[in-house]
């Protein structure tokens, strides 16, 4: 059952697991949009067997954390508009392979997706279709995991552009890959880890944080990212 953290007659707010896709999936996958539907139903919060849930952001498939959705249309404009013009915050969490420089900084970078639109890679401004990509992070902590990964330093990242795998490419540009991304990381296999298994991906949308559309409040939710690399990390805050 997916964890509901706020449901209201505008709005529901709710953490995605990792390996679920935030929209509706293909065929018989597990996903958000269903599993909120459900959830109004089975708790008699809805006069349809098919409520309206409405996607406002997304993330991507094996990546954890608080997202909100809109239960009717009007809300959904009205969180869409503060999506697009910044009045929506998104702090993420993550445990990357190494130690930044400066425990605090800022990356501006320009990323082009590939034309298949399955990666994306830092490219001059210049660049065609080249999007500018800025977050800005702070280092929770640095440990070293041995043999595996050596330094792992837990990072908070406010993201203040949204591009596709923004995070991930980034970090990695900057010699930071986030642990357990296949893609743009380093896919060592930690020795301890359960049937030699690959750890997964340690990024998690950790706080979030948004105007009411209805009552003009300002709403703020949080989780503690756990599980993989995080718990490399469970003494700190």
């Amino acid at each position: 059952m997916i964890e509901v953290l706020h449901v209201d007659s505008d709005l529901i707010v709710a953490v995605k697991p990792a390996g679920t896709e935030a929209q509706s999936a293909k065929g018989f996958a597990a996903d958000m949009v269903s599993g909120l539907k459900k959830y109004l139903v089975i708790n008699r919060l809805c006069t349809s067997k098919e409520p309206y849930i409405g996607v406002i952001h997304r993330l991507d498939k094996p990546v954890s954390g608080v997202m909100v959705y809109a239960r009717t249309k009007k809300a959904a404009a009205a969180l869409s508009s503060q999506l697009q013009n910044g009045k929506m915050e998104k702090i993420y969490q993550a445990v990357v392979c190494g130690k930044p420089v400066d425990n605090v900084d800022n990356f501006v970078d320009y990323l082009k997706k590939s034309v298949d639109g399955n990666v994306s890679q830092c490219v001059d401004k210049d660049v065609p279709g080249a999007k500018r990509a800025e977050l800005s992070y702070r280092c929770l902590g640095t440990v070293d995991n041995g043999v595996d990964f050596g330094a792992v330093s837990l990072m908070k990242i406010h993201l203040k552009t949204g591009r596709h795998h923004q995070i991930r490419v980034q970090m990695a540009a900057h010699g930071l890959p986030v642990c357990g991304d296949q893609k743009y990381g380093r896919q060592s296999v930690p020795a301890d880890s359960p049937g030699g298994a690959r750890i997964p991906l340690a990024l998690c949308a950790a706080e979030l944080s948004f105007w009411h559309p209805a009552t003009g409040e300002r709403l703020y939710f949080a989780i503690k990212p756990s599980g993989g690399a995080f718990d490399w990390f469970s003494c700190i805050s």
